[in-house]
Order: C-alpha cells, then sequence, then structure tokens
C-alpha cells in the first residue's frame, strides 16, 4: 500500500477567549483579592484577579484525522469559520497544532495570503527572489526559471517597478508564479486566486493540474468556488465547525454542501482576539439587511438588500478601502463593488460600510459575499474574508415578475430594463 504524503492524527487546535465585563475596576477590589490570593497576582491581569475577565475554551478544529496521497489534489470547502485557513496555517507552520500529529512527506510551499514573502519597496525582479528564498529556492534554481516565472505571471512591463504600486491582481499573479516553478512536492493553496481576473484564474487552474499530472505534486486547495473546486479536485474535504463533515469524491461532498446551504448564517461575528485582520484594521462583524439596517434571515428580489460590515481602523495613516465580491454557488463572479475614496475611511476608530444591492439586481438563488478591505498605496490586504456571509434571494411571490413564467428567470442577473417599442 502506498504511503500516504499528507498524515493527520486527532488534530485539534484551540483558543482561549477571554470575555471581559464592563464595570471599572477599584483599587481596593484588587487589593483586598490580593491579600486573599497573593499569589495570584503574579499569574494573573487585573480584571482576572476581581473576577471581571473569564475564559471560554474555542477548539477551531478537533479531531480531524485525514490522509492524502501522493498526486491527489484535494479541495477543501466549508462557510466561514469551519476552520479550512487554520488547518493550512498548521499545515505550513505558522501556528502549531494544540494537540495532534501531523506528517508532511516533502517540501512544502503555500500562497496563503496575497503578497506575503515580498517587499513593497523591492521591484518585481528582486522580489521574485527574495520571495523564492523564501519558499527555499536557492538563487541557481531562480536564475534557472526567472524567465518562466516572468512569463507565466504577466507583468514583464513592470517587472523593475516597486511591487508598492503593483495592484492586488499583479500581486497575485507574481505570488502564485513563483510558488509553482519551485516545485514543491505539496502546494497549499487558499482564496487568494479569487483576487485575480478571471483568465488569470484559468491559467492558475491549468498550471495546477499540469504540475500534478505530469509531475505527481499534491496540493491542497481552500476555496468557496465549486466551479473551480470540482474541475480541479477528485476529492473534497468538508469542514463544519473544526470537524471534517465529509470528505469523498469532489462530486458528492460539493452536492452535499450546496443542498445544505440554507442553514448558513446571514450574519457573521469574530471575537477581537482572532478577528480576521492586521496591525491596521480588523473585521469585526458582518450581515444581510434591509433598507433600515435591520438584520433579515434572506433577500426579496423585488426588494433593496444590504451587505453590512463593521470593522475597526487600529492605525492612522492608511486609508483603507472596503470592498465586496459576490459570487454564486457554482463559484461565478456576479460583481464586485468597492467605496470611493475618502480621507474619512482612513480615521481610526469603528466604521459601519453598507453596499446596497438595488432591487430586481440579483436573480432567485444562493449567493456568497467576500468583504476585502484594503489600502492601494501600498497595496496592503488588510483582511480579506471570501466567505463571509452566505444568503438566499427569493421571489416575491405576491409582487412576482414571472407572470405566466413560471420558471426561475434564467442569469445570475434579473435587471428591470427600460424598453422602447413603437412600430414601424
Amino acid at each position: 500500500m502506498e504511503q500516504s504524503i499528507i498524515s493527520i492524527k486527532n488534530l485539534g487546535k484551540k483558543y482561549n477567549i477571554a470575555h471581559q465585563r464592563g464595570r471599572y475596576i477599584a483599587l481596593r477590589d484588587i487589593l483586598a483579592n490580593i491579600l486573599r490570593s497573593p499569589f495570584k497576582f503574579a499569574k494573573h491581569k487585573a480584571k482576572q484577579i476581581v473576577g471581571l475577565e473569564t475564559k471560554e475554551e474555542f477548539w477551531a478544529l478537533r479531531n480531524i484525522n485525514l490522509e492524502v496521497n501522493k498526486g491527489d489534489i484535494v479541495g477543501i470547502i466549508g462557510a466561514n469559520g469551519a476552520g479550512k485557513s487554520t488547518l493550512l496555517k498548521i499545515l505550513t507552520g505558522i501556528t502549531p497544532p494544540t494537540e495532534g500529529e501531523i506528517i508532511m512527506r516533502g517540501k512544502v510551499a503555500s500562497l496563503l495570503e496575497v503578497g506575503t514573502g515580498f517587499h513593497p519597496e523591492l521591484t518585481g525582479r528582486e522580489n521574485i527572489f527574495l520571495n523564492g528564498a523564501i519558499l527555499g529556492m536557492s538563487k541557481k534554481e531562480i536564475s534557472r526559471k526567472f524567465d518562466e516565472i516572468v512569463a507565466f505571471s504577466g507583468i514583464e512591463k513592470f517587472l523593475d517597478t516597486p511591487v508598492k504600486y503593483y495592484s492586488s491582481g499583479m500581486y497575485v499573479r507574481l505570488a502564485f508564479s513563483v510558488a509553482a516553478h519551485m516545485e514543491p512536492d505539496i502546494l497549499l493553496v487558499d482564496e487568494v486566486l479569487a483576487v485575480g481576473d478571471a483568465e488569470f484564474q484559468k491559467k492558475c487552474l491549468g498550471k495546477m493540474e499540469e504540475v500534478t499530472k505530469k509531475e505527481g505534486r499534491t496540493i491542497l486547495f481552500v476555496s468557496h468556488n465549486m466551479g473551480a473546486i470540482q474541475r480541479l479536485c477528485q476529492k473534497t474535504i468538508l469542514l463544519e465547525k473544526g470537524k471534517v463533515k465529509m470528505f469523498g469524491k469532489t462530486e458528492e461532498v460539493v452536492n452535499h454542501y450546496i443542498d445544505n446551504t440554507n442553514s448558513r448564517a446571514t450574519e457573521a461575528h469574530w471575537e477581537k482576539e482572532h478577528a480576521p485582520g492586521d496591525s491596521v484594521a480588523i473585521l469585526h462583524s458582518a450581515r444581510v439587511v434591509d433598507e433600515n439596517h435591520n438584520k433579515i434571515p434572506f433577500a426579496t428580489a423585488n426588494k433593496k438588500i444590504g451587505i453590512e460590515f463593521i470593522y475597526e481602523i487600529l492605525k492612522n495613516g492608511y486609508t483603507p478601502i472596503p470592498n465586496i465580491h459576490i459570487f454564486t454557488m457554482s463559484g461565478e463572479r456576479a460583481f464586485m463593488s468597492h467605496e470611493e475614496f475618502n480621507e474619512k475611511l482612513g480615521t481610526a476608530g469603528k466604521h459601519r460600510a453598507t453596499m446596497w444591492i438595488p432591487e430586481n439586481l440579483l436573480n432567485e438563488g444562493t449567493y456568497i459575499a467576500g468583504i476585502v478591505l484594503s489600502t492601494m498605496t501600498p497595496l496592503t490586504i488588510h483582511f480579506s474574508q471570501q466567505d463571509a456571509l452566505m444568503f438566499n434571494v427569493i421571489e416575491d411571490i405576491i409582487n412576482s415578475r414571472k407572470l405566466d413564467f413560471n420558471q426561475k428567470i434564467p442569469g445570475v442577473v434579473r435587471p428591470r430594463l427600460k424598453w422602447e417599442n413603437i412600430q414601424i
């Protein structure tokens, strides 16, 4: 029997989430509690001493047991918070597991976040060598593959331009090209490909197919793009609340996931300690709302709806732009929209951004909202939650536009457009 290239046994990742009650701490409370338990003071914060802070255990992953064979392309799917990115971060060594064992038999490369391993002040040419070195390539190996990397990325004209002037799509092109040409035994790819344009996504999928068929590499691919998962992956893992819900043939797993989308929430919250983001900004919550900012369980095709999220700017000096991507369940991007540039967007503190989708635009069906906050110069993705929300759009039976057409109106969108008809 062939030995697995990745073996995961009883893997678990636990976080301790702190909950604080609001009242202030008086000095007498601290002193009284120190006198009762003097040895606690050396170990705990003031709020813990007086009982105003409690800790809750949260298992992002639990009891994960998986075997992946050499040459397999395995998809990883699941709702927001299911543990997809946490699993890849553990496999890459970014964060350690709390329990369990991982055996990786071979050289590992990862593409988890846009621009990881890139220096904004260096040119594309210099960053190829820097990024390649970080991924474990020798200078001789990078030089040998340099022209191939550049040709695949398609950024020849901007090769000697500092990457801080690159768009997010250009970042992804270059980062993927370096990772794909370093010849790892195992390649771990997160949702970053969603940032690139459709043509480049197809090119990347083609490259991944090529390296697995010709060179026998193993790929773990996290995505909410069900079309890409079905095209690329023979097997798929469905994660749900940190556990493996299903692992098997891709078609069966994806069909199960899509059939159960009604259970997905139209609202999501992130604890501050583990919220998506960086030192500049973090994402607190997201939800689907009506025109009065009330949360709704589903959207109605003939009514305006909002995709709303609350984020916090932690550091001045940046002007992050909120943007939202709407995908169909097959992974097709229906559209994306971003807020107009405004210096007030960089003000430290909490912000609420809402993208309004007009009535009679989205057709009936299930959609995924990806939420991104990015600064353009220098290009920085502060957070990118590609499966932040999942929501259903239904037909209003009373005010239906279908008339005698009793099937679903074709298309991703169903705008009510103006017509003119004259006899000629």
